[in-house]
């Protein structure tokens, strides 16, 4: 059975601007790898509502999880929540539970809750609540769509909240050989030997040292004696 297969939505001018650098993609690939989920596909969109229902309506249907990054806080330009349940076509509004953790929260720091803060407590009809250990106000899962904050701290909170919940598969591994080679000598061979291991994963990733060109080979697979074999393959063919 092939892994269960997952998507990235990530939200916000900021990234775009590049006046943030978005970590979670990172994060959430090893992650991910590591539980047999097979992250396919990254997108990043602006604040505006049309792409964000448009990517998460296709996004969603194309993969069997879809886990969003940024856009549920308290400003104005936080409208992830809404256009999530715009995209299932589902009423969103303050939900209770979420209000009675973020009333919980504020009265014990000694703030209010204000018009502002309620925002964070807008939930789609129908969604679960993904648990914020950090700052409280929580994600929601609804459908496939996994939606989380923006901050990696937060971010990475939230995820493991979801994980248990989601059906995991093989776990990817990997193996990779350095090779003191320019790519065009190696090209050849290791095209050959991807058509021998066609359920493998084959990449090179050229590099440039001290004048010498090299490219580092990984290989990745869900069958630890197949990779043994193409990697053994491997060395055979360009032995340091």
């Amino acid at each position: 059975m092939p892994n269960p297969t997952a998507a990235m939505l990530v939200i916000g001018d900021e990234i775009l601007s590049g006046r943030t650098r978005d970590a979670n993609m990172h994060h959430l690939a090893n992650v991910l790898t590591e539980r047999g989920i097979d992250l396919k596909e990254v997108r990043v969109v602006s604040d505006d509502p049309d792409a964000i229902t448009d990517a998460v309506k296709a996004l969603s249907q194309a993969y069997d999880n879809l886990f969003t990054s940024g856009g549920i806080g308290p400003t104005h330009d936080d409208i992830t929540a809404d256009n999530v349940a715009r995209a299932f076509d589902t009423p969103i509004d303050v939900r209770d539970d979420a209000r009675a953790l973020l009333e919980a929260h504020y009265q014990k720091s000694g703030q209010s809750l204000n018009d502002a803060r309620l925002r964070m407590a807008r939930i789609p009809e129908g969604a679960t609540l993904i648990d914020n250990p950090v700052s409280i106000a929580p994600g929601f899962t609804l459908g496939n769509v996994h939606v989380m904050a923006g901050v990696p701290r937060i971010f990475e909170a939230m995820l493991e909240s979801v994980l248990p919940k989601l059906t995991g598969g093989s776990p990817v591994l990997s193996q990779s050989l350095q090779i003191m080679r320019p790519e065009g000598d190696i090209a050849g061979p290791l095209a050959d030997l991807a058509a021998r291991y066609p359920d493998l994963s084959m990449g090179s990733y050229p590099f440039q040292r001290e004048g010498a060109f090299g490219a580092h080979v990984v290989l990745r697979g869900t069958d630890p004696e197949r990779l043994d074999a193409a990697m053994a393959e491997l060395r055979k063919a360009f032995p340091e």
